[in-house]
């Protein structure tokens, strides 16, 4: 068996020492029910994150090509008569 310390509030402490007191039991006795029920209780490992990806987009199938880009923005700007004189 292995030996520890740890730091507790006070009124933890307090609470604890009067359950064991209650139950005629030792603090450590205590502490050590409290966390083997707790470990009981927690899923065994961790699962694993699944490796996050870009989402796909379906933009509708339309394609513009680059080269026709620049023209299509302008035409674009002038027919909201967004272009500047």
């Amino acid at each position: 068996m292995t030996r520890t310390q740890i730091q507790l509030p006070d009124a933890l402490y307090l609470r604890a020492k009067k359950v064991a007191a209650e139950r005629e039991i030792s603090l450590a006795e205590l502490a050590r029910r409290g966390l083997e029920l707790l470990l009981e209780r927690l899923p065994a490992e961790t699962p694993a994150r699944k490796e996050w990806k870009l989402p796909k987009f379906n933009g509708g199938g339309i394609k513009v090509p680059l080269t026709r880009l620049h023209d299509i923005s302008f035409e674009e700007e002038s027919t909201r008569g967004l272009r500047r004189r």
